[in-house]
């Protein structure tokens, strides 16, 4: 049986709805190259991304964008649900070689429209204490 959407008038501005961390290995950005097509070497050389001033290699961003909204979707209980989801890129997501990186991603409410019944999704998305996206926002339709 499909999982109900959250009620709008459940969620109170300020509320957490999903927390979850995703770790990142060069494994992990290798099947990612496969599976988009992007294969440039800064995602899994390190001579190149240094060569071009990059502190290592690095994850894809549209992987890590998508990091970011799946806790959004899981918790919505349907991705057609998002309406809206936008990102800025703030810092790059550096994967060492050895222990990888972990990308963590805490939803909260941002803003709530009962008229329209939408909420605002805010994201903090980090990897350690560094935040790597910034206003990461999704609107998402609610029941």
């Amino acid at each position: 049986m499909p999982t109900l959407p959250p009620h709008v008038d459940d969620l109170a501005v300020g509320d957490i709805v999903a927390e979850e961390s995703f770790p990142l290995t060069r494994d992990s950005l290798v099947r990612y190259a496969g599976a988009s097509g992007d294969f440039n070497p800064i995602h899994y050389r390190d001579d190149i991304a240094k060569s071009v001033g990059l502190p290592g290699v690095l994850a894809h961003g549209m992987l890590t964008m998508g990091f970011a909204v799946q806790p959004v979707a899981d918790w919505v209980g349907d991705p057609g649900r998002i309406r809206d989801y936008q990102v800025r890129f703030t810092r790059p997501v550096v994967v060492d070689p050895e222990v990888g990186a972990v990308v963590t991603v805490v939803a909260k409410v941002g803003q709530l429209d009962a008229e329209a019944g939408t909420a605002r999704i805010d994201l903090t998305v980090k990897v350690g204490a560094e935040t790597v996206l910034g206003k990461a926002q999704a609107v998402v339709a609610l029941a």
